[in-house]
C-alpha cells in the first residue's frame, strides 16, 4: 500500500505538483540560500537549530520544510513529543529549556513581522540566554529558513519525500 492507497472509505487525497523548480531554474540563487544557510547554522546548537527551523516552517505553513526538518529532528535524536508540543510552546513550556524558550519567541518575533519589529522585550530576552556572538548566528538561521519557507510556499514544494542525510 502506498501513501495514496488506503480503503475505499478513507483514500487520501492526491499529492499536488509543485508550481516550479526553483532549485533547477535559479541554481545561483539556491546556491547562495545554502551557503547563507551552512553560514548561520555553524554558530548554532543542532537541538536548537532544528527547533528553530520547525517552528519557523510551521508559522510559514511550509509543509515542505516541515517535513524536512522535523525530520532531520527526529534523525538528530529529537523527540516525538517535543517536536508535537512546539506549535503550543506556550501550553508546554516545560518541555523546553530557558534558553529554547528563548530562541522560540525569538523566531517569532522574526518570523512575524505584523507589528513591524521585534520587541525589546523579545530581544532583551533572547540577549539574556545567548552570547552575542551565538544571537547573531541564531537570527541569521532565523533569516535563512523564513527565507527557504517563502520559496517553499511560493513554490508549492511538496512535502514526504525528503530523507535525512541525503543530498538537498
Amino acid at each position: 500500500m502506498t501513501i495514496n492507497e488506503t480503503d475505499n472509505s478513507q483514500a487520501l487525497l492526491t499529492e499536488h505538483s509543485p508550481r516550479a523548480d526553483w532549485m533547477a531554474l535559479a541554481p545561483d540563487v539556491f546556491k547562495a540560500m545554502i551557503r547563507l544557510d551552512t553560514a548561520a547554522k555553524g554558530g548554532v546548537d543542532t537541538t536548537l537549530l532544528n527547533l528553530v527551523k520547525v517552528r519557523a516552517s510551521q508559522i510559514n505553513h511550509c509543509a515542505f520544510c516541515l517535513d524536512m526538518h522535523s525530520k532531520d529532528a527526529l534523525a538528530a535524536g529529537e523527540s516525538v513529543e517535543r517536536i508535537v508540543q512546539l506549535n503550543a510552546w506556550t501550553e508546554s513550556q516545560h518541555f523546553y529549556t530557558a534558553k529554547e524558550i528563548a530562541a522560540i519567541e525569538l523566531t517569532e518575533a522574526v518570523t512575524v513581522l505584523t507589528d513591524g519589529f521585534v520587541s525589546d522585550a523579545v530581544y532583551a530576552k533572547a540577549a539574556s540566554e545567548f552570547e552575542d556572538t551565538e544571537l547573531v548566528y541564531l537570527i541569521s538561521v532565523i533569516v535563512a529558513i523564513n527565507a527557504f519557507n517563502r520559496f517553499g510556499v511560493s513554490t508549492r514544494m511538496v512535502p514526504g519525500h525528503y530523507t535525512p542525510g541525503a543530498a538537498h
